[in-house]
């Protein structure tokens, strides 16, 4: 086991990264987690759990390096139970939990699925923490609070403030005691990097691959490797009763088929949760399109229009340049508009603003 200051440095000497000040100065709060995880428990039989280390709740822009840190972090753990899991991912296995006590007529859902995790880690390290879900914001509160006191220790990364999370959203106010929750027990740490290094990384690189092939499918298996940055898991959002599944979600990235996502009967509403949870899509094969797959044309559309507006980072292969995507059929004067917006969304500052 090796401290994660000793492990920054590390990688900084053998050319895997490059010092960062603003990373450097939050690297304490990590070891200061790890460090008291490695102290054994001391349970009696009839004793409750310790109070845990005080977590970390770890903020900031898009690309700063929070999932790396934190991922970092996760490798220096060692023995210590610990799962790296994001945070989306995580309450769909608690609401399937609760959904399989409340069969089991448990009257408490929430409480076994809380005890089968606090008997399984020492510490949940979430990726992308941020609430849209009303049935997440009102069990989130009373989830952290049994993990807490059963003595796990919780590292978090978001793009957002505690404050700002379910902004806006229905009976906000029962959901304010968590953010109380947040502040009490995690340390919150803004990182204030001025580099984006998930946008550095895509500058002057291609990001549109033409024409469908061994050659395109290689490149886009490269990109993937290095934003994904290790193994991914799918994601699945819940959209008003419907399944949009991401098949390869991680930190922020998603990789997925035109079929996915085009070839399903989705619509703007699901679009709109796939930009709002999404940094980067991989989106591959997409094929010419004509009146014979128009459905999936206009889907494809209107896909192309939620990532535009939301600023998302697009990279893709597809069987043609934007501009001869749709060359004949009904819809090919309208998309003229999408075809301008691939060819824009290619742009190396793309994304920068705005997420």
């Amino acid at each position: 086991m090796t401290d994660l200051i000793s492990l920054y440095e590390a990688r900084i000497a053998d050319g895997t990264l490059t010092r960062d000040d603003a990373q450097e100065a939050v690297l304490p709060q990590f070891e200061r987690i790890r460090a008291a995880l490695s102290k054994p428990v001391k349970r009696g039989l009839f004793r409750k759990a310790p109070p845990p280390p005080k977590g970390l709740y770890l903020w900031g822009g898009v690309g700063r390096g929070k999932s790396m840190l934190m991922d970092m972090f996760v490798d220096t753990l060692g023995n210590i139970p610990a799962r790296r899991v994001h945070f989306h991912a995580f309450m769909q296995e608690i609401h399937a939990g609760m959904h399989k006590a409340r069969q089991q007529n448990v009257e408490d859902a929430l409480a076994p699925v809380a005890k089968e995790v606090v008997n399984s880690v020492r510490l949940l390290a979430f990726d992308e923490m941020q609430i849209t879900d009303i049935t997440d914001a009102m069990i989130v509160g009373r989830l952290f609070d049994l993990l807490h006191e059963g003595g796990v220790v919780v590292v978090t990364t978001s793009n957002r403030h505690p404050d700002d999370l379910y902004k806006d959203g229905l009976n906000r106010q029962l959901f304010l005691p968590f953010i109380a929750h947040i502040k009490e027990q995690l340390q919150v740490w803004e990182l204030v990097s001025p580099t984006d290094y998930r946008q550095n990384r895509l500058e002057g690189a291609p990001v549109y691959f033409t024409p469908i092939g061994p050659e395109a499918r290689q490149k886009i298996r490269e990109v993937w490797t290095d934003l994904a940055g290790g193994p991914a898991d799918p994601l699945v959002l819940h959209v008003k009763g419907r399944a949009v599944e991401l098949p390869a979600f991680r930190n922020g990235v998603a990789r997925a088929s035109f079929y996915d996502l085009c070839g399903r009967m989705l619509g703007p509403g699901d679009y709109l949760a796939v930009a709002e949870e999404v940094k980067v899509l991989v989106l591959e094969d997409i094929p010419r399109l004509s009146r014979n797959n128009f459905n999936e044309a206009k889907r494809f559309v209107t896909l192309i229009d939620a990532l535009y507006e939301a600023r998302v980072r697009l990279i893709c292969s597809a069987a043609a340049e934007p501009e001869m995507l749709y060359v004949e059929g009904e819809g090919t004067f309208e998309f003229e508009r999408t075809a301008s917006r691939l060819r824009e969304m290619q742009d190396q500052d793309w994304g920068r603003q705005g997420r």
